[in-house]
Order: C-alpha cells, then structure tokens, then sequence
C-alpha cells in the first residue's frame, strides 16, 4: 500500500478528538442511565481480562494489522536504534519520572489538600500506569502520525515481552508493597488477545487476500473502509469504559484534576525526552514518530486492571488509572499533530530507504 493512499485522513479521522469528547460524555451519562448494563458487562471477564473490552480492541487492531507489508518488520529489525531508544525511554526512564512526578504532586503540591493515605492511592495509580507503556493503541496513533508501521509493530512485541518480565518487579520497588499480587496471566492474555490475535488473523488475511484477488485489488476495494472501522472500534472502546466509570469521575471532579495534570506533564515530558533523542541520533521522522510515542502512551488495560485487583474498583489507584483512559487520546492526539507539524525536521523514509535492501 502506497504511503501518500494509506495515511489519507477522512473528516471522521480529522475530527476525532470530536467524537472523543462526545463518546466520553455519552458513555458517563448512559452509566448512570443504565448501571446494571456496565455493571453485567464489566463481569464477562476471564482471568480478570474483560471480554467485551478485548473484542473491542480486537476490532480496533484488525483494519490496522491489514494495512501493514509484515516484509517491512525485517527491515525495521535491521534498524536497532529506535529499538533501543524506545527500551530505554519505557524502562529506564519513564517508570522512575512518572514516580517522581507523582511523588511531587501528591506528597508535596496538593498534600495540604488531601488525606497521606488517599494520596499514595493516586500515587500508586499513576505508576502502575508509568510501568506499563502502550502495546495496542499506539499502533493507532503511528497510523495517524505517518508513522513506520514495521518498526512499531516490532516496538509493540518488544514491550509487550518486556512488561511481562519487568511489570511486576518495577511495580513492587516503586510502590514499596510487599508481594504485589500481580496476575501473571492478566498480563499476558491482555497482550495476546489485545495484540496477539489481531496480528495474526491481519497477516493470514493480507497475504491470503492478495494472493487470491491481487495487491491492486485488495488495497483500493478491501481496505477502502477499514481505517473507518478501526476508529469506530476506538470511540466504542471509550464509550464502554466511561460507562464502567463514569461515577468515579462524577464523584470526584476534584482530584480528576489533580491527577490528571502531573499525567499530562508527564506525557510530555517522555515524549520530548524521546523525541528530541530520536534527532539527535538521526532517526526517519517515520521511526521518531512512534519511537517516541509508544513511551508517551500508557497500556491502561493492565494499568485498570492491576490496580482494581490490588486496590479495589473504589480507591484512588483505579481512579487514577481511570484518569489516564480520559487524557489519553486527547493528549496522544495532540502528540500526532505535534509529530505531523514538525517532520521536516527529520530525515524521510526516503534516505532511510536507501540504507536498507527493499522486499
């Protein structure tokens, strides 16, 4: 598929961060309106991986899967810096600066405002998010951002591997808790079902496709509509979790705000980080885009998860997480305008295919 024919923005993409806001409001209205509907939904779980929100996912993932050449994950292998930027940033970077910026908040700014205890529950809300760095919705932002989508499905895998090594280990140093009860498989069946099966059920489609009906078919007819698809998928994956907790965020209109500022100054923060080392180290504009933005971005799936699990659905830890689902996309929007805006500064993929061999 031909770079300039797949990242053409609809006005259903153009205004996203539109049907966003419309989405949230929705989904906190219709919880309140129909509470035993989120409440049944939110039990169809298995190992404490909600169902209905993996089938979501899955239909977000799927339309992007069809649209990537998997001969380009070879060539984005060949080019380990970004591999190695985006490691560092995740793992070495983002859990210890999202700790401190929590720590600065909530043990110090706002601790004439709030209970010691309420506010470690915030605290350790925001790093269980800081430990667990974006591996489905990212690919959706590298989409929009004209991202190298090879390279972000091999940045995707790599951390998802990671976080099933580091996820527990960094959560009990940096909360200081003893023995976190940490689900192993919530992890990893989040990851499979979130990334795993779309991959898969995408590359037997692509090159089943093609080889039946022909490349020139299968991108001009099949895949007319399934960026459409994909967003749909996104704005009802929203919509679902604001009916889940919608009344935690109605309850608590205050500390919504005083969590969500030190996330946001913390999204920005990692993204700069990243991208200003992604220029310095000549990286495409097409690898610093999503090099950059899998760190800025959170996997708030295992995050929410994680924290109703150890804290429960009540505490401060799930509202926190539950915060970082409602500055995600706006932010992570603002993200793919900034990338957009500035990818003269970057080399192009042009030069960057060059230096490595084509299919």
């Amino acid at each position: 598929m031909s770079e300039e024919k797949g990242y053409e923005l609809s006005f259903f993409h153009r205004y996203l961060s539109l049907w966003v806001g419309l989405c949230i409001v929705l989904g906190i209205v219709l919880g309140r309106i129909i509470p035993g509907a989120a409440e049944f939904l939110s039990e169809i779980q298995v190992e404490q991986v909600n169902i209905p929100i993996a089938i979501l996912l899955f239909a977000m993932m799927y339309p992007i899967m069809l649209q990537i050449d998997f001969s380009e994950v070879v060539n984005a292998v060949k080019a380990p810096r970004a591999v190695i930027l985006t490691l560092v940033i995740n793992w070495l970077v983002k859990p210890f600066s999202m700790f401190f910026f929590a720590w600065l908040f909530f043990r110090v700014i706002w601790a004439p405002f709030l209970g010691y205890e309420l506010a470690g529950e915030y605290m350790a809300g925001m790093i269980l998010l800081g430990i667990a760095p974006c591996t489905a919705m990212v690919l959706v932002f590298s989409y929009l951002a004209k991202g190298f989508m090879g390279l972000t499905l091999v940045l995707v895998a790599i951390n998802s591997l990671t976080m099933l090594v580091l996820y527990a280990p960094l959560g009990n140093f940096l909360l200081d808790i003893a023995d976190m009860p940490i689900p192993f498989w919530t992890i990893f069946l989040s990851i499979m079902l979130y990334v795993g099966v779309s991959l898969v059920a995408g590359y037997i489609t692509r090159t089943r496709l093609i080889k039946k009906r022909g490349l020139h078919w299968y991108e001009t007819v099949f895949l007319k509509n399934m960026g459409n698809i994909s967003i749909v998928a996104l704005l009802a994956t929203l919509l679902y979790l604001f009916m889940l907790q919608g009344d935690v965020i109605l309850n608590n209109p205050l500390s919504v705000g005083m969590i969500a500022i030190p996330l946001v100054i913390q999204v920005m923060f990692i993204f700069s980080i990243g991208y200003l080392i992604a220029k310095l180290i000549g990286l495409t504009y097409e690898e610093a885009a999503p090099a950059s933005m899998i760190g800025a971005s959170n996997h708030f799936e295992v995050a929410i998860a994680t924290a109703v699990t150890v804290f429960g659905l009540g505490s401060g830890a799930a509202l926190s997480t539950v915060v970082g689902v409602l500055i995600e996309v706006p932010v992570m929007l603002l993200l793919v305008t900034i990338c957009l805006r500035t990818a003269h500064w970057f080399p192009t993929m042009s030069a960057y295919s060059n230096k490595i061999p084509k299919k």
